[in-house]
């Protein structure tokens, strides 16, 4: 078992947690009264350190930024002119605390204005008015930081293996989660909003693309041990159902996402590719099911000193070295194919008759990702579909969401039947 992965009992830390939280907090909303609007409040969140929790500058006075150090069990706050301030954290309460960071941000030369009650929390109290005394668990807090950069390792991983948009990996105080998220590029429809204790349109403009989204809580959210969550908004149909892994990942119903505990996690002979076998199993039922375009949004993951391989658009039409589509065609069932740069991509098909086939399985390997593999397969089958006058059913997602995107090739299409 990795010594890097240390063990969680939520239980055994639950009223430390629950304080950190609202410490966070305290200094998340003053991060966020200062900073311009981000996309999907990223202006907000913290990152990991291999010290603990940092805020990144903050355009307040001569520009700050606040590091919780949980090697020295310190708040550190630390400014553009050279100064510095810091107070001790440990048994305390939240008004407490955010008297000691007001007067901390105003030594610093700043301006302690922000928002004075917790989001995403039950009950919220005021932090000026919250005077019950909270403990500090020093071992506790230490080991949820390695914990932490230990999943920020794998989370940072993940995220090299895609070119759309993504988030940061990052924490958001609100739910105390880390996270990272990815977005196909579309826009979602309206989110339904609804959260307690967080504004709606909030809500609604963290989720207005599409996204498939995995992160990790201490515990808390309606759990009562540390997991690893993931989810898509919107979720695809048969997303719960979808195959993922490891084999203790699961769907919560009462969450509405796939859930991976991390004592399970722990527990792997490697916990590094158990985790991220969650997050790429969860992410391409979301991507798959949601018809993304993963040969546009993809990469293979990011190795140091290794340049990526450019996949820009060809300006004239593929060269005999990029490999000719070819087709091997049976009775029932059949294929497409094509080899570059001796790697295969496929797809599959079945016939219905003589004048329908299916198109079940697209297969790109990840070193011909973003180089247009899966779209010629698909203009291979049109142009042949046309010449055998022949009608293809997508069912593949990749597939349907290729010939969506281009209403020329849709006369291959059944009729519709509206």
């Amino acid at each position: 078992m990795s010594t890097n992965w240390p063990q969680l009992d939520y239980n055994g830390w639950r009223e430390t947690c629950s304080a950190l939280h609202l410490y966070l907090q305290v200094v998340g909303k003053y991060r966020l009264a200062h900073t311009p609007w981000l996309n999907h409040s990223w202006n907000a969140t913290f990152y990991v350190t291999p010290t603990g929790l940092a805020s990144s500058p903050i355009p307040d006075g001569p520009g700050i930024e606040i590091l919780f150090d949980f090697q020295e069990h310190k708040v550190v706050g630390t400014c553009g002119n050279g100064h510095r301030a810091s107070f001790d954290l440990g048994p305390t309460t939240v008004a407490a605390f955010r008297a000691d960071f007001v007067k901390l941000i105003t030594d610093l030369g700043g301006t302690p204005t922000f928002h004075d009650t917790p989001n995403e929390v039950p009950d919220p109290v005021p932090f000026s008015e919250d005077h019950r005394d909270r403990p500090y668990d020093r071992d506790a807090v230490q080991r949820y930081h390695q914990a932490l950069v230990a999943i920020d390792r794998v989370f940072y991983r993940f995220r090299t293996a895609f070119l759309g948009k993504s988030s940061p990996v990052h924490l958001f105080w609100g739910a105390l989660d880390l996270a990272v998220t990815r977005f196909s590029g579309r826009r979602a429809p309206l989110h339904p909003a609804g959260i307690p204790s967080l504004p709606d349109d909030v809500a609604q403009e963290a989720y207005d693309r599409e996204v498939s989204s995995a992160g990790f809580w201490p515990g808390g959210n309606g759990i009562d041990y540390p997991a690893f969550y993931s989810y898509a908004y919107p979720s695809p149909t048969g997303y719960r159902s979808a195959p993922v892994q490891p084999d203790a990942a699961f769907w919560h119903d009462g969450l509405s996402e796939f859930m991976l505990p991390y004592d399970a996690v722990r527990a792997a002979p490697d916990p590094d590719e158990a985790l991220m076998a969650f997050l790429v199993s969860t992410y391409e039922a979301a991507a798959d099911l949601g018809g993304w375009d993963r040969d546009l949004l993809e990469c293979p993951h990011g190795r140091p000193r290794q340049v990526r391989t450019p996949t820009a658009a060809p300006t004239t039409a593929p060269s005999t070295t990029d490999g000719t589509v070819e087709r091997d065609d049976g009775s029932s069932k059949g294929r497409y194919r094509l080899v570059v740069d001796g790697a295969l991509a496929e797809m599959t098909y079945s016939r219905v008759g003589k004048s329908q086939i299916i198109i079940d399985h697209t297969e790109v390997p990840d070193a011909l990702r973003g180089r247009k593999v899966g779209e010629r397969l698909v203009r291979q089958a049109i142009e042949d579909a046309r010449r055998d006058k022949v009608v293809i059913i997508p069912l593949c997602p990749f597939a349907k969401a290729m010939i969506g995107r281009h209403p020329e090739w849709q006369d291959v299409l059944p009729p519709s039947k509206t």
